[in-house]
């Protein structure tokens, strides 16, 4: 067996979508998969020193590692008209400078909140912590992300959706990219191939046990929330649309890279579908 480490947050949509492999409702072939549960940012600095094999990312930090990781076409979160909310207290208004509460440096959410807030003042924490430090009054705002941004304290309130931030930056029609999963590129093809078909089937899985599964993941309480609630989630962030990239969603890719690349995030723009594992090599060395 190939022991192979596959790093991914704690948050429902993630546990959902690899979980189907957990329970062993995937073949996994020689492969055993060991999952570690962090938090998006933990995995995003931990993806900068190339620590597992298979990590979960935020969409926005890909170019820093691109050379060492292949980005996967599955396990990936996008959103279709929501997204991470900036939110204040009720009646605040916030100056220029306000200070913020950011789930993370890498996040996908905090490149595009510093693009559009170039002189807020960001403090980064654990995104669980955000809502709290908003109330108290520790920050002006925070950006809530993952299930936090169904249910938050009634006292704050919605100031822009980060999904029109980027309706702003990128023009309508795409769907926002948040977050995805990448592989290291010293592993060999043939198995990356592998590895990449049968985590998309975890997901494919996933989704056709869909009720099943959520049933599981509450009982065993894998999962924060619950229920309608949970359901609600799952339908944005871990769907049908999670299982393979489709060609919106890499148009979507792409124009998060030229943003990036446009306001000076990186040295050069990236086409995403040159960092993806290459299919036609499988077909080849079985020719």
């Amino acid at each position: 067996m190939h022991t192979i480490q596959l790093a991914h947050s704690p948050d429902a949509d993630d546990i959902f979508m690899y979980y189907a492999i957990k329970f062993g409702w995937v073949d996994t072939k020689d492969y055993l998969f060991e999952n570690i549960a962090l938090d998006i940012e933990t995995l995003n600095t931990e993806a900068l020193k190339g620590t597992y094999d298979v990590s979960a990312i935020s969409f926005g930090m890909y170019p820093l590692i691109k050379d060492e990781y292949a980005l996967l076409r599955t396990a990936v979160s996008f959103g279709e008209g929501y997204g991470p909310k900036l939110i204040r207290p009720k009646n605040k208004r916030l100056k220029r400078n306000f200070k913020v509460a950011l789930s993370g440096k890498y996040t996908t959410n905090a490149m595009l909140f510093r693009i559009y807030y170039p002189q807020a003042r960001p403090v980064y924490m654990d995104f669980l912590e955000i809502e709290e430090a908003v109330v108290s009054g520790k920050v002006d705002a925070g950006v809530l992300i993952h299930e936090s941004i169904l249910d938050f304290d009634e006292s704050l309130e919605v100031e822009k959706e980060i999904w029109d931030i980027w309706e702003e930056l990128a023009g309508k029609g795409l769907p926002l990219p948040l977050g995805g999963m990448a592989l290291r590129r010293s592993i060999p093809l043939n198995r990356a191939i592998d590895m990449e078909e049968i985590l998309i089937s975890g997901v494919k899985v996933a989704n056709e046990r869909k009720t099943e599964l959520c049933t599981k993941l509450v009982s065993e309480n894998l999962v924060r929330i619950c229920d309608n609630m949970l359901e609600k989630y799952l339908d944005m962030y871990a769907s049908d649309e999670s299982i393979e990239l489709s060609k919106l969603q890499l148009k979507a890719l792409d124009k998060l890279y030229q943003i990036g690349f446009d306001h000076g995030l990186w040295e050069s723009p990236l086409q995403t579908e040159d960092y993806l594992i290459p299919k036609t090599y499988k077909a080849l060395r079985n020719s």
